[in-house]
């Protein structure tokens, strides 16, 4: 205990480290910083001054991070959350704003709207590869965060919040969008409305044919979760902001099902149900996730069991223990 005393009075406060670190990223030498950042705040969280470590890494996250220096920043910001949890912090308001800041350093690589559109091509191949480095980089960090997040004091999804964060960057940072991983992060969010801001905006930019999808992906998801209230709000405020953007809402089968599905789930209309998915099956069919979000559904709000696809072999395997 005397030495774990004495290693406290030795190290100085942790403003004095992160004005010095600080004044050695100024200077250009960013690796030489990182290598003191981790091992100083390693010091501190020996000593378990976790407070003044966190200080230290968020400090050093965000200017690293805004000089451009993204590896660097990312690794950082991960350690900003391993101290975290090392440090046994709740999850509160005051934690969310320093993640938040921590975000919003990661850069913005501008990307055209259509790769043609771009003439210096080595300069597009750049920005692209950059772009990728921010995404992965702030990828990691917001799913590190939500899970730490999880497990200290958010929802058993993690922080809506940082869902949010986490489906706005993918979705305006990637080269290449994947929607299905905007979705998934929207649904766990907190902001239909947002959600529908950004399919709005996906509509006036996609190929012909990921329009429909991209809102029947969307709204299957929330109501598999059981959020049918935010499923309504969603295609409420999609229909409201398509007049508004003078984009022309999809007119396909699909989009048919998901008028009907929606005001029938608001009854006790097993049938019906049924009936819908039998009729729109062709369309339903175009992506394989919608039958598994389907019949989560049909569980949800009809109490209708999945069918084991195993069959007798899957019960019997199920009696035995077996996952």
């Amino acid at each position: 205990m005397s030495r774990q005393r004495s290693r406290r009075v030795e190290l100085p406060p942790a403003q004095e480290n992160i004005e010095k670190l600080e004044k050695v990223v100024n200077e250009g030498n960013s690796y030489g910083a990182q290598q003191m950042y981790k091992s100083i705040s390693a010091r501190y969280v020996s000593a378990e001054r976790y407070s003044e470590a966190l200080d230290i890494l968020h400090s050093g996250a965000c200017i690293q991070l805004s000089h451009g220096q993204v590896t660097c920043g990312a690794e950082l910001a991960l350690l900003f959350v391993e101290t975290l949890g090392k440090g046994k912090l709740p999850y509160d308001d005051e934690v969310l704003d320093r993640l938040t800041k921590i975000y919003k350093s990661f850069p913005r690589v501008p990307l055209p709207q259509h790769l043609w559109d771009f003439d210096d091509m080595q300069k597009l191949s750049e920005n692209i590869g950059n772009a990728k480095i921010c995404v992965e980089g702030c990828s990691s960090f917001l799913k590190s965060a939500i899970k730490w997040s999880a497990e200290n004091g958010a929802n058993s999804n993690g922080s809506p919040e940082l869902h949010i964060m986490l489906a706005e960057y993918i979705f305006s940072e990637s080269p290449e969008v994947d929607m299905t991983k905007v979705t998934y992060h929207f649904v766990r969010g907190n902001n239909p409305k947002k959600f529908a801001s950004t399919l709005v905006n996906f509509l006036g930019k996609c190929y012909p044919g990921e329009d429909d999808l991209a809102i029947a992906r969307a709204v299957l998801r929330y109501v598999s979760s059981g959020n049918l209230k935010d499923a309504n709000i969603l295609m409420e405020e999609i229909k409201k902001q398509v007049q508004t953007a003078e984009i022309e809402l999809p007119k396909t089968e699909l989009m048919q099902f998901i008028n009907f599905l929606l005001p029938t789930l608001e009854r006790d209309a097993l049938p019906l149900f049924n009936m819908l998915r039998a009729k729109f099956k062709a369309s339903i069919d175009r992506e394989p996730a919608f039958n598994e979000m389907l019949d989560d559904i049909a569980e949800k709000f009809y109490g209708l069991q999945r069918r084991n696809p195993m069959g007798m072999f899957g019960d019997i395997f199920k009696l035995m223990g077996a996952e």
